[in-house]
Formats: C-alpha cells, structure tokens, sequence
C-alpha cells in the first residue's frame, strides 16, 4: 500500500460561526477572554470535524445554546499575515433569536468576558476590519437569500 498524497498537501486554518440576530435585527457578538476584540460565536474547525458541526459545538460551548444553524452565508478566505497561516473562514445562518431563547444564554467565564446585541455601526466598532466586512457580507447574503465568497472580508466576483 503506498502512502496517502493528500498528508504532503498544504493545510489551512479553518472556523466555522454563526450569524445571530435578535428582533430587532442586531447582530450577537462575543467578546472573547483571550482576544483583545470581538467576534461572532463559533471558533476553530478541529480535526475530523465538519464546519457545520463545529458550530452548533461552539455555539454550545460558547452561549449554553442547542441551535441547527441554517445554510451556509459566507465564505471567506483570509491571506496569511506574519504569525498566522492563511484560514477559511464560514459563517452560517444562526436565524433570529428570540428573547426566550436569549434568556438562556450562558457564557463561559474562561472563555468569554461577556457578549451583547449590536447594530451594523456598534459591530464595526468592536469587531477588526476583516471580521466587520464579513459580519456585514453575511446579513447581505441574508438577506438576499444568497450566499457570498469573500476574500480577506470582501466579496469577490
């Protein structure tokens, strides 16, 4: 048996969200305890594990909450940087959440400082600049019922 090519082939980093939002159409974000700025619930795809499943783990690990995200919104290729490998990185649709389902949020303290609703403009506040284009792309795609690739957070094509 001869060995298996693809372990010779390059490797990237890979994440896996959600775009949640409540009644109001403000977006959920996290603020991580090991990160110095925001982000949207979800996290890393490990090994044998598909993006999809990696966040409805995330989302269990990161808000208490038990969710079927919806279909796939945005695609997003992220060049590397020095200290970081290039990543994809997928957002899928977490559908509106309502105050019911709000009122179970639970957030891990080592993981999470906390986590708040925000408007387009409080987003791109809080969030960097790749992931405020992302958030942004994924409610367009929403809200078109599209589903958009993006590279470095802008859509392409």
């Amino acid at each position: 048996m001869t060995d298996d090519y693809t372990r010779t082939l390059p490797r990237k980093r890979m994440s896996a969200g959600l775009l949640l939002t409540d009644e109001r159409g403000r977006v959920l974000l996290v603020e991580p305890a090991y990160k110095p700025y925001w982000e949207i619930p979800g996290g890393t795809v490990e090994a044998d594990e598909s993006p999809y499943a990696a966040a409805v783990r995330e989302i269990a690990e990161e808000l208490g909450l038990a969710l079927t995200p919806g279909r796939l919104l945005v695609t997003d290729w992220v060049p590397p940087r020095p200290g970081r490998t290039e990543g994809l990185h997928l957002v899928f649709d977490g559908g509106v959440l309502p105050p019911e389902r709000e009122a179970l949020i639970r957030v891990p303290a080592d993981e999470l400082r906390g986590w708040a609703w925000c408007t387009e403009r409080e987003a791109a506040a809080r969030l960097p600049a790749v992931l405020a284009r992302r958030v942004a792309a994924a409610a367009r795609a929403r809200a078109e019922g599209t589903a958009l690739y993006l590279e470095n957070g802008t859509p392409v094509g």
